[in-house]
């Protein structure tokens, strides 16, 4: 009896969590997978013969790809720096850095047309200065310009996963490597950057999970102009289009592009820990 109290224990703490999963999860993912096999599985051959369907798929995962290098690059810097504040300090500037995860993708969205739109505060100042407004104006709405309006929400993941790494790192090492003539570049590739690795892995594909899925700021800001799932996936159920089961394979694909993304994270991350 003493040994099933333990177990027993365990499964009461769990079972809130698997009755959440289930509705929330195993219950919708039911439902999409029966809609998407309603028509007798043509909506598959549908999708797949599909020529928009793979420029979709492209254009996700090159989304996919660059926002998160992108957040990378910031979001580290802006790490490493804050490892080295005060504790005060450094709390004071977390809280300001992940405002950007309070707001809505439509909010952020239309910040950005406000700031870097055709009559926006930036570009008008820009166009002062002799600048093409219609240049800096359509950046936003291109494809590059979607990848820096996702960063501003990607930034701050990245810094909270990649901080912790970074204050458990000695700082000794890198002054050592600067005595042994290492520069300062060489010194972040070959000494901190292999030890904080499992994060940075950790840190790309979840905010590649999130770039790939984001929908509200990418349909605010490029509409249909950009090929991406999420916007294809509308077009099948807005009202220019009720193809229920052809909508219902595409997010299959895309709950599983974001799964994959996510599960190797985690295998990197798992992989790393059990070598040390």
């Amino acid at each position: 009896m003493s040994a099933r109290t333990p177990a027993a224990f365990t499964a009461s703490f769990a079972t809130p969590g698997a009755v959440v999963f289930g509705l929330f999860f195993v219950l919708p993912l039911a439902a999409v997978l029966m809609e998407a096999i309603s028509d007798g599985g043509s909506a598959f051959g549908r999708v797949w013969n599909d020529p928009v369907f793979w420029v979709g798929l492209r254009g996700s995962i090159m989304l996919g790809i660059a926002a998160p290098f992108i957040s990378l690059l910031i979001g580290v810097p802006v790490a490493i720096t804050l490892a080295r504040l005060s504790p005060r300090m450094r709390t004071s500037l977390l809280i300001a850095i992940s405002l950007p995860l309070t707001f809505s993708g439509l909010i952020i969205a239309y910040g950005f047309i406000l700031l870097l739109g055709r009559a926006g505060f930036v570009t008008l100042l820009l166009a002062e200065l002799g600048f093409d407004p219609a240049v800096i104006g359509g950046f936003i709405f291109s494809p590059l310009g979607l990848g820096v309006a996702y960063s501003y929400y990607l930034v701050p993941r990245v810094v909270l996963i990649v901080l912790p790494a970074v204050r458990n790192f000695d700082m000794v090492q890198l002054r050592a490597a600067r005595s042994l003539g290492a520069g300062p570049l060489r010194v972040l590739a070959d000494v901190l950057v292999p030890q904080i690795m499992p994060s940075l892995v950790a840190a790309f594909c979840l905010t590649a999970a999130v770039a790939i899925g984001a929908y509200g700021t990418a349909l605010a800001l490029v509409g249909t102009q950009v090929n991406i799932l999420p916007l294809l996936l509308y077009s099948k159920i807005s009202e220019t289009g009720t193809d229920l089961p052809s909508a219902a394979v595409i997010s299959i694909v895309l709950m599983a592009l974001c799964a994959c993304v996510i599960a190797i994270g985690e295998t990197f991350f798992s992989r790393s820990s059990s070598r040390r």
